[in-house]
């Protein structure tokens, strides 16, 4: 069963310029980070530096739009930064990107290379549909908390995707839920990829087009498929 993403009227009156795209996939084979994870990795961070060419990520003008959006719901941007921000300035760092497992390296080598928020959920874990909406404030989140498994709510007003059972990602793509990451077991997936003007329809399908190929070059038997932007 295809799994439904709608957009709040809220969101989308907030963020007249967002869209997203959808990679589903199924069958996946996930395992430990390998040599071909990282140097998925390494040439992401290879392609980062050559299109940022010595600027700081958020001057890149879409990491600014995702700047001011975030500003727009109440957030800090210069310090809960949208996940391709934190990635890109992590890749900058003298540590690296990190490795977790073969389906996160993968997409969020996307992420560096495109500059664009992409994020991973074990469909399995989702509890019906999911849904881009301003939080009430009174909505369930498991995370962790010094190493310790606890729940917290988002802000009133803030952007957070949600299923059936409560928030899966805060502020809009900034701190995905524990609940329904992937892990070394998850096989079947959805990966959202999500862009704000100036990115255009072209560079948003350009980089949903690597990530399905990325994943069918790890999992040959998987079924991929790329819905279309909206």
């Amino acid at each position: 069963m295809t799994l439904t993403l709608t957009v709040s009227d809220e969101v989308r009156a907030l963020a007249p310029g967002f869209t997203h795209l959808a990679v589903e996939a199924r069958g996946l084979l996930n395992g430990p980070s390998n040599a071909e994870s990282s140097a998925l990795l390494d040439d992401a961070a290879r392609r980062l530096a050559a299109r940022l060419d010595g600027r700081a990520p958020h001057e890149d003008p879409h990491m600014a739009a995702w700047r001011a959006v975030y500003t727009a719901f109440g957030a800090k941007p210069s310090r809960t930064r949208n996940s391709a921000e934190a990635l890109a300035k992590r890749a900058q760092a003298d540590g690296g990107l990190p490795r977790i497992n073969l389906l996160v390296d993968i997409y969020n080598a996307i992420s560096v290379a495109h500059l664009i928020p992409v994020g991973g959920e074990d469909t399995d874990r989702i509890a019906g549909g999911m849904r881009l909406v301003r939080a009430t404030g009174e909505e369930p989140f498991p995370t962790v908390a010094g190493g310790e498994a606890a729940v917290e709510h988002p802000e009133p007003g803030e952007v957070v995707w949600c299923d059936d059972e409560g928030v899966t990602c805060r502020r809009w793509n900034w701190r995905q839920g524990v609940r329904t990451r992937l892990t070394e077991e998850s096989v079947n997936a959805v990966f959202l990829l999500e862009s704000l003007a100036p990115m255009t329809l072209g560079a948003l399908g350009a980089a949903g087009a690597e990530l399905a190929e990325s994943l069918e070059k790890l999992s040959p038997g998987a079924r991929v498929t790329v819905r279309a932007a909206r």
